[in-house]
Formats: structure tokens, C-alpha cells, sequence
């Protein structure tokens, strides 16, 4: 008998599923910045405690459609959410809800102080709270430093850019309708813009009055022994003599018996030419201008490039200058001390202009410093495989500018000395350099002019006397260097406004660039004359930099926005009434352009447009034929031998050459081909320009050149 075996089953306890802890999201310091490249930055630096977003710019403005402000009642401005930010708007919200704590890091200037109240007041933040944390530049001292002493919102700047702002649309709003009314859609005035454009046809002006005076010029090469040098004819016995004319020359010449001059005095003195002073944003668009070729634009572009940081590969993400919009030329004393370090490690102490005795002030900030490098270390050889090639030309600028500031004087021996035949004078003048001090770094002084030893008495024997008829020119058209150095002069405007300013005159086709200098436009004198009949104090220098002192005293807290306002508003509306009454309609006239249109056969026209004038048909609107007007150079295509060359710009408004019989004929040349073919290949010759001035024959293929010409 089998017996069934029982089988016990095991009761294994059941575990009671683990209660899970609640797990608190640890809030973080939520930093808002204006630029999403300077928010990867500074979170790096700030670490795991602080999140940074960025505002992308403003976030409030006044509407565009209206003039959105409230004349009546004290001018109160009515701002908007910028179209199209309502996104991120509602994020920033959200972010700002979950936070430990906001702080506000947009630019340390008027509009980023502007940006900060605006993103207070979507916020629901108090203006009182110490949330506005500034710095000067991005580095993680700076910035760290800087989160260690924040400060409340400064409701002067704010006040100060708002009426500012204020101001701009008062203008801009009132006299831009009747603009459009009276004269064509699409034009506008401003502030700033208007003086601007005025500084340019005064100018013009001035050119087109301009009579030619003749004067003459005598230089003289002589030599001491074997050694040859110049001068130059100073006057006739013992009296300085200009020679107006042949008559006067003649005189001179009939003096001059023999080739022995007498050394009559010889003056040695030593010089020293201080170091320039670091960038302001100015300074530094005038500089780049002349020296890098940069446009206002171009420069202020990628002067935020290197302000927000590049990444020096392992060495992180670092900004690499200070802030860019500044009047100021101070340096902070933890720049200086770096700087004195950096001179005296690399060229010597005697090149310091700080010695090595200023000390790193720890904590040290100056929101308003020059533009200098955030560490003078960083020099450009040593990080130029990570910039590009327009960021490298300005770092090296701005580099070499700062680190020149900051060393000894240049010392100079210089020499002048006095010849003289028959009461017959002359002057010779050389210099060289004992010491080169900044130099050494920003070498802005002629080569040594030497000249032989020389003592009084010493006869010096005459090698060639050449004189020479000269006419005196007119003043020069402004470039953008030069119009924003006298901008700067006569106090209008600040470092911001100057790109945006150039560009709108450009924009409205008030003035346009020619050969690198601004020529008013027919549309522009238009303009220019009406705004300066009915609008005196819009192109009244001493009044607008009146109101930028004014606006000066609504920062610093002496005067309230809405009184500074108010003043100018109340004439302003009086001269607007009249000008609504008084300007009569202008018709700005098509004038014949001499051919027929080939789609219609009627006569073709001259219009102006937004772009400048061009060829239109008087049929229109039956016939739209229109062509570019082009500009011939007088030479025939050196591809097809058929068409002639002509002027041409392309999409970035360079300008460059190219047949005539596009698209039969492909030929294009950047630099403008002269008519002539090269003597050793036989391609075509053509004429660039060189640097300091002056073009050069060359040919296209590269293998032949000819001497450069003035």
C-alpha cells in the first residue's frame, strides 16, 4: 500500500511595501540675463544653486502702432508685452514662482537698467529688494563678487531712459506723419538722426561753397658730409613767408647764389608722448574704423561677441572684454594691478606705469570702466585659434589699446635746426626714440627722422631745391569715424545711439556712402530743410545737448523725467501746429532719363525710391518696367569685347564690376579694371587700393604691378 505523502506548504510573511519618502525639489537662485550666450556663462560660474534664463533683450515697450504716451497725463507711458515674448513671459513667471530668490543681471547701462524694472513689474518683484546684481564683465570673480553686494533698482536710471525713450517718440511720432504727408511714405526724424543728417549737408555745403587758393612750397634735400636729409623753406630774414604764388617763389630762388647753407641754431629738446587712453565705445568705433575697417555696426556687433564669451577650448567659456557701451576711460584698480604685473613680467618694470606696488583690491567693482580685455593674460596670439578673424582683429585693437595705456610715456630726442643762404631760411627737423615705453606695444609715431650731427656755423652743402604749386582743398566729407568724433564733440547722442543712428539715415536714403564718405541725397536736403524751417530746435545743437544734461539730471536724481519732458514738449507742440498748417505739399519730380521703355515705348523716367533712384516707365501703373540705373567706366569687358563695364553693388552694398550684357557675359571684378592689358600675360590690368592710402596697378593673375601713385 502506497501512503500519500502530505506536502506542506511554506507561509512566507509578507513585506509591507516601503512608505517612499517625500522628496523636496530644492528651489534655486533664479539669475535673469538679457543674452542666452551670457546665461550659459554665468551659470557655470554661479553653480548648482542658481539657474540662469535670459529676457532676450527687452520684454515691455511702447506699442509701435500708436504713440503710446499719454500727453495729458503727465506723459505716462503705456507699455505692451513685446509681440511674440508672451512664451517667454509665461516661463520666466513660472521660473520665478518656483525660486528661492530673482536677481535681475541684465547690462549695466540705462536700457539694462530699464530691462530689469520692466521684468520687475511682470514679476510682481518689489523695486525695493536687493535683486539688481551688476557687473562690468563676465568672468567668475567678477560676477561672483558681484552676487555679494546686490543692490535695489535704480529708479533714477530708469527714469532716465524712459524719458529718453519718451522723448524719441514725441519726435519721431509727430514729425514722421507730416514727413509722410508732405514729402513720401516712409521717412522719419529723430533726435539725434536729425542733427546728424544736418552736420552732413552743412558740410556738403561748405564743399560746394569752397574757392581754391593757390600756395606754393619749397623742399630742399641737403647734405653733411655723406649724409643726406630734408627741410623745408621757413621765410626770408629771420620772418616767416608764405608764397601765395609763382611771383613769390621767384623771389626766393633769386636769393639762392650757391649750394652753401649756414647752420644758424640747433635746438635739441627731449619729449615724451604720453600713452592714449583706453577705449571708450566712441574711441573705439572711430579706431576700428580707420585702423580694421569696421563699420559702427560691425564693431558694436562683435564687441558684444567677445563681451559674452568664447569657449578657449579647455580653459571654458570666458567673457573677454568688459562692457561695451561706455564714456567712461577709468580703469578699475584689480585691472591695473593685473596689467602692471603682466608689463612687468613681459618687457620690465621701467615699462609699468603703475610700478609693481598697486595691490588686487579684492571685491573691487566699477561698473563703468573703459574697454579693456576682463584678463590681460589672455593675450590675442595665445587665444587666436579660437576666434575668428573679426573677432581676433578687435580683441588685438582692444588689447593692445589697454595694455598701452597702462605703460610709461614714450621719451623722444628731437632736433631742430635752422639753415639759411642770403636770409634765404629753411628748416630741418628729426627726432628719435630714446625710449620707447608704450611703444613698445602701440606703436603710433613715425619711424626715426634722423639728422646728422650738426653745430652752429657748420656749413651744409645744398643737394636739390624743388618748388611746388599746391591749391588748398576743401574739407572732407564725413566718414563714420569722423562723423561719430564730432558727434561725440558737440555732446550729442550717447555711445549707444551712434550704429543705430548711421544706419537709419542710411535706411531712409537721407545720405549715402560713397568712397567711404557720407554724400547727402536730394530726398535727405528735403528733409533737412523742412525739419530745419519748422523744427529749429530738433537741429539746434546747444538745445539737444541742453536736454542730454538734462536727462544727466534725471539720473543722478537733481530733476524729475516728467518736468524735463514737459519743457520740451510745450514749444515743441506749438512749432507741430504750425507745421501741420504751413508746409506746403512737395512733389518730388520724376526727371527724364532719355530713352523709351523697351516693353511699351513710352518715355522712361528717373524716380526715387527707398533704395535710391532708378529707371521707371511714365506708364505706370500700365507698364512697372523698371531698371537699375548703372554707371559706366569707360571700359570695355575684357571677356567679351562687346559690353562695357559697369559699377555694380551687391546684397551687402560692396561694390564690384561686371559687363554690361549679364547673363551672356558672366565677367566680375572686385577691384575695377583700368582698359589696359598686362605686359607680361596679357590679362587685364586693374586698380586697387593700398594701405595709408593711395592705388596701385596690378594684374589680375597677380604677376605684375606697377608703382603706387597718391
Amino acid at each position: 500500500m502506497v501512503t500519500a505523502t502530505k506536502t506542506v506548504k511554506k507561509t512566507v510573511a509578507k513585506k509591507k511595501p516601503a512608505t517612499k519618502k517625500k522628496t523636496t525639489k530644492i528651489k534655486k537662485n533664479l539669475v535673469i540675463v538679457e543674452s542666452p550666450a551670457k546665461a550659459k556663462t554665468i551659470e557655470k560660474y554661479l553653480g548648482r544653486n542658481y539657474k540662469v534664463v535670459a529676457s532676450v533683450g527687452h520684454i515691455r515697450d511702447l506699442k509701435k502702432s500708436t504713440m503710446s504716451v499719454d500727453i495729458d497725463n503727465n506723459y505716462e507711458p503705456q507699455y505692451i508685452n513685446i509681440r511674440g515674448k508672451g512664451p517667454l513671459i509665461n516661463s520666466l513667471k513660472k521660473e520665478a514662482k518656483n525660486a528661492k530668490a530673482v536677481y535681475l543681471a541684465s547690462d549695466p547701462d540705462r536700457e539694462g537698467e530699464a530691462i530689469a524694472w520692466h521684468l520687475a513689474h511682470i514679476l510682481n518683484l518689489d523695486v525695493q529688494d536687493k535683486n539688481r546684481v551688476v557687473f562690468n564683465e563676465i568672468t567668475k570673480d567678477a560676477v561672483k563678487d558681484a552676487f555679494k553686494e546686490p543692490r535695489s533698482i535704480d529708479l533714477d536710471l530708469v527714469d532716465a531712459q524712459q524719458a529718453r525713450r519718451i522723448l524719441d517718440r514725441l519726435v519721431g511720432y509727430s514729425i514722421s506723419p507730416i514727413l509722410w504727408k508732405k514729402i513720401k511714405k516712409g521717412l522719419s526724424a529723430g533726435r539725434v538722426q536729425s542733427i546728424a543728417l544736418k552736420i552732413i549737408i552743412d558740410r556738403e555745403k561748405e564743399i560746394n561753397a569752397f574757392i581754391p587758393e593757390e600756395y606754393w612750397s619749397i623742399d630742399g634735400n641737403f647734405k653733411k658730409g655723406t649724409k643726406k636729409f630734408a627741410g623745408n623753406f621757413y621765410g626770408l630774414d629771420g620772418k616767416k613767408k608764405k608764397l601765395h604764388n609763382n611771383a613769390d617763389v621767384l623771389e626766393v630762388m633769386a636769393r639762392l647764389t650757391s649750394n652753401d647753407f649756414t647752420v644758424d641754431k640747433v635746438d635739441k629738446k627731449e619729449r615724451r608722448r604720453n600713452a592714449p587712453l583706453p577705449y571708450t565705445t566712441s574711441s573705439l568705433q572711430q579706431d576700428s574704423a580707420n585702423k580694421i575697417n569696421f563699420r559702427a555696426r560691425k564693431t558694436m556687433s562683435v564687441a558684444q561677441q567677445l563681451y559674452e564669451g568664447i569657449t578657449l577650448g579647455p580653459n571654458g567659456h570666458q567673457g573677454l572684454i568688459t562692457y561695451m557701451r561706455t564714456d567712461s576711460t577709468r580703469i578699475s584698480p584689480v585691472a591695473q594691478g593685473a596689467a602692471a604685473a603682466f608689463i612687468t613680467e613681459k618687457y620690465g618694470e621701467k615699462y609699468s606705469k603703475h610700478g609693481s606696488k598697486v595691490k588686487n583690491v579684492v571685491g573691487a567693482q566699477d561698473a563703468h570702466e573703459a574697454i579693456r580685455p576682463s584678463n590681460v593674460f589672455n593675450t590675442p596670439e595665445s587665444i587666436a585659434k579660437y576666434l575668428d578673424k573679426d573677432q581676433l582683429k578687435l580683441y588685438t585693437l582692444i588689447w593692445n589699446r589697454f595694455v598701452a595705456s597702462q605703460m610709461t610715456p614714450a621719451v623722444f630726442d628731437t632736433v631742430k635746426v635752422n639753415l639759411s643762404q642770403n636770409g634765404v631760411m629753411f628748416t630741418a627737423n628729426g627726432s628719435q626714440v630714446k625710449f620707447d615705453g608704450y611703444m613698445a606695444v602701440y606703436n603710433d609715431s613715425d619711424k626715426n627722422k634722423m639728422l646728422p650731427e650738426m653745430s652752429v656755423g657748420d656749413i651744409v652743402k645744398k643737394d636739390t631745391i624743388k618748388p611746388e604749386q599746391h591749391f588748398t582743398q576743401p574739407p572732407a566729407r564725413f566718414s563714420e569715424a569722423t562723423l561719430i568724433k564730432t558727434l561725440e564733440e558737440i555732446g550729442v547722442g550717447r555711445p549707444s545711439t551712434y550704429a543705430p543712428t548711421l544706419e537709419t539715415i542710411q535706411r531712409r536714403y537721407y545720405v549715402k556712402l560713397a568712397a567711404k564718405r557720407f554724400e547727402p541725397t536730394e530726398l535727405g536736403e528735403i528733409v533737412n530743410n523742412m525739419v530745419v524751417e519748422f523744427f529749429p530746435n530738433i537741429v539746434n545743437t546747444e538745445f539737444t545737448v541742453d536736454m542730454e544734461h538734462s536727462l544727466d539730471d534725471v539720473e543722478d536724481g537733481s530733476r524729475k523725467w516728467v518736468q524735463v519732458v514737459d519743457e520740451f514738449y510745450k514749444p515743441f507742440a506749438v512749432e507741430l501746429e504750425k507745421a501741420e498748417t504751413e508746409i506746403e505739399k512737395i512733389q518730388i519730380k520724376d526727371e527724364p532719363a532719355g530713352f523709351d521703355c523697351d516693353i511699351c515705348g513710352n518715355p522712361m523716367v528717373i524716380k526715387l525710391g527707398k533704395y535710391g533712384k532708378f529707371y521707371a516707365c511714365s506708364n505706370f501703373p500700365d507698364c512697372r518696367n523698371t531698371k537699375a540705373i548703372v554707371k559706366e567706366i569707360g571700359v570695355i569687358c575684357p571677356t567679351c569685347h562687346e559690353g562695357q563695364v559697369i559699377e555694380r553693388k551687391s546684397k551687402r552694398n560692396r561694390i564690384f564690376y561686371g559687363c554690361a550684357r549679364y547673363p551672356d557675359c558672366d565677367f566680375t571684378s572686385w577691384d575695377k579694371p583700368i582698359g589696359r592689358d598686362c605686359p607680361k600675360c596679357g590679362q587685364f590690368l586693374v586698380e586697387k587700393k593700398v594701405r595709408g592710402g593711395g592705388k596701385q596697378v596690378v594684374c589680375s593673375a597677380g604677376d605684375y604691378e606697377e608703382e603706387k601713385v597718391k
